[in-house]
């Protein structure tokens, strides 16, 4: 059984971990890939040097990666979960193959585990509207109701990851032209829209802040930091109930979601929207369009006079 969930041994080789240690320290430099991302990645890696263990990974047959993944689904590992350390495995062996550590790529032939993508499920325009107005007011204090009002509108007229928005630096509202630059996943730039609205209650958050002398735009309790996360939560689980809203349906996330979804609703191109959104793959955006179908099957399904709810209803008065 695993250490957490596969692993046969708790100690990871050592030429394992400085092979991980070279790896993470290439997406670092060649990606600029994420803290989080770069920890996600070392603790798969480590599980599955462990459970191959003592064999280094420049040693182990791709049979291992087939077993390892085997092993995973015995141990009641999910798909999704699968899928993900596949792709990281994936991106390690194309790095040692690069590298001339193996002659082969040690997951050749793997295939991807199946899994259900969960669709998103975004707030309607008018719960949206309601978080705004109701739920970014009547705070604490007025610094809170300020933040609220900053941060709610600009994730949901920006689509900007949660970790997007914490990290921008207060010199923002100094742009001008009516675009937002944005650093996003590997350190890839673009430019979202940043509205009047938004542009004006980030000028009041920051001349209120000024005397903190921070250089972010959401500070934290310390200011020489940004707002974390987990404080960002409190502060929107807060506006949810202020709002009327089921805090559960209320996320950073959600919100992204809201702002991609019905801005496709109202007509927007798919291409527009990936780069509004900082996608590196169209595919992943063309998850949208996925809500759409779904939801134009569900309106026939309900309300055509062939659809299944209008059988049953026939089927009842039949019987």
């Amino acid at each position: 059984m695993a250490l957490l969930d596969g692993s046969k041994s708790s100690r990871c080789p050592v030429e394992s971990r400085a092979l991980i240690d070279a790896f993470l320290e290439a997406l670092l430099a060649e990606r600029g890939a994420a803290g989080r991302t770069r920890e996600a990645y070392r603790a798969d890696l480590e599980d599955f040097a462990r459970w191959c263990a003592p064999l280094s990974l420049a040693d182990v047959s791709p049979n291992k990666v087939r077993a390892y993944f085997a092993d995973q689904g015995r141990c009641g590992i999910s798909a999704r979960t699968q899928a993900r350390r596949l792709s990281c495995f994936r991106q390690f062996a194309r790095f040692m193959l690069q590298m001339g550590v193996r002659a082969d790529e040690l997951t050749a032939g793997q295939v991807s585990p199946r899994y259900h993508s969960g669709l998103p499920h975004p707030l309607s325009e008018e719960e949206v509207k309601r978080l705004l107005e109701k739920g970014t007011s009547g705070h604490a204090d007025l610094r809170r109701d300020l933040l609220s009002r900053v941060a709610l509108e600009m994730l949901y007229t920006t689509g900007l990851r949660i970790s997007e928005l914490l990290s921008l630096p207060a010199s923002c509202i100094r742009q001008r032209g009516g675009m937002l630059t944005v650093r996003g996943k590997g350190g890839r730039e673009r430019l979202v829209p940043f509205s009047s609205t938004a542009r004006e209650a980030a000028e009041a958050l920051v001349a209120y802040d000024a005397i903190l002398d921070s250089p972010w735009l959401f500070p934290g309790r310390d200011p020489r930091k940004p707002l974390t996360r987990q404080g960002f939560d409190k502060i929107l689980y807060a506006c949810a109930l202020k709002a009327g809203l089921d805090p559960q349906r209320v996320s950073p996330h959600v919100l992204r979601h809201s702002f991609a979804t019905h801005l496709l609703n109202r007509g927007a191109d798919l291409r527009a929207l990936q780069v509004l959104l900082g996608h590196a793959d169209i595919t992943t955006t063309q998850i949208y369009t996925q809500v759409m179908t779904e939801r134009l099957k569900e309106a026939v399904r309900q309300h055509h006079p062939m659809g299944e709810n209008a059988k049953a209803k026939r089927g009842e008065k039949r019987s």
